[in-house]
């Protein structure tokens, strides 16, 4: 079976990982950006050929795989469907895992249906390490019933939601509101504790409002989800932003969410054990100079 992946950052190669156990013969091939970037590419290049994946001079070298997962940041999904449609021909399937929204699915699957390939939006529902692709999924798209089964007989965690594109990105992009949200909301609410000089005061009254949510533990996730992982998800904010705003909704607080996962990804800081020192060290970095 012939796999591509056209972007290979964190969720191709975790995908790429637990899949290769689950096939007798694969070949897997890949193109990302960054191989074209000269600070870049050794890293990129050895990323793949440390797991016998092919290293693409473009995407026209993928166009002959059965499958082309396309997992790169969100405001490239489109740009890279559109690098990826000319050379596409029948028989091929695009699986989009881009957290964007589904009116920008809804476009990647009219370009790639008119090629006469095959488009599935899938959204994927949790962090990918450590399971893989047998993460949490939802797949919506024509062929999407069709190819279920064969994503469960591979180890994919997948639960069908329709056969129009954009229903499954649609409830990933509605619960990231709440999700990312929460981690923005923690995460602001500590940092102005810390500096009203309160933090013990306001950290003990939202244990006891809140018990469910283990104050043990969560808080110091939610740090380190939004240093280590904030500018992907500020980008996937952005787009829940257009998503709201295509209901009719507040696609503003989705935006405000977005600027939090930012602020916290360029302090650059990585979260301690020690849950008032990373508070500490994020307010000096984040607080603007008088």
């Amino acid at each position: 079976m012939r796999i591509a992946f056209l972007g290979f950052g964190e969720a191709a190669r975790a995908f790429h990982d637990s899949l290769v156990p689950k096939l007798e013969h694969g070949e897997f091939r890949a193109y990302d950006l960054l191989l074209d970037r000269v600070e870049s590419v050794e890293e990129m290049r050895m990323a793949m050929i440390s797991r016998n994946v092919k290293p693409a001079a473009s995407p026209a070298e993928l166009a002959d795989a059965e499958w082309i997962f396309s997992a790169v940041t969100a405001d490239q999904s489109l740009i890279a469907a559109q690098s990826l449609a000319p050379y596409l021909g029948q028989g091929a399937l695009l699986i989009d895992i881009n957290s964007v929204s589904p009116e920008r699915k809804r476009d990647t699957a009219a370009l790639i249906n008119s090629t006469g390939a095959n488009y599935l939006d899938m959204a994927v529902m949790a962090p990918v390490h450590p399971k893989g692709h047998a993460t949490p999924v939802l797949v919506a798209g024509v062929e999407a019933a069709e190819l279920l089964e064969r994503f469960r007989s591979l180890g994919f965690d997948a639960d069908l939601v329709g056969d129009m594109p954009g229903a499954a990105t649609a409830i990933k992009m509605v619960r990231s509101v709440f999700v990312k949200g929460l981690e923005a909301i923690t995460v602001e609410a500590l940092l102005a504790a810390e500096a009203s000089g309160c933090f013990e005061q306001i950290l003990a009254s939202l244990s006891q409002s809140f018990p469910g949510l283990d104050w043990s533990r969560f808080p110091d996730y939610q740090f380190e989800r939004t240093v280590r992982h904030g500018r992907r998800r500020a980008a996937e904010m952005r787009e829940s932003g257009v998503t709201l705003d295509a209901l009719g909704l507040n696609g503003g607080l989705a935006r405000e969410i977005a600027a939090v996962q930012d602020a916290m990804a360029a302090t650059g800081l990585k979260s301690t054990d020690d849950l008032r020192e990373t508070v500490s060290r994020a307010l000096a970095a984040r607080r603007r100079p008088e």
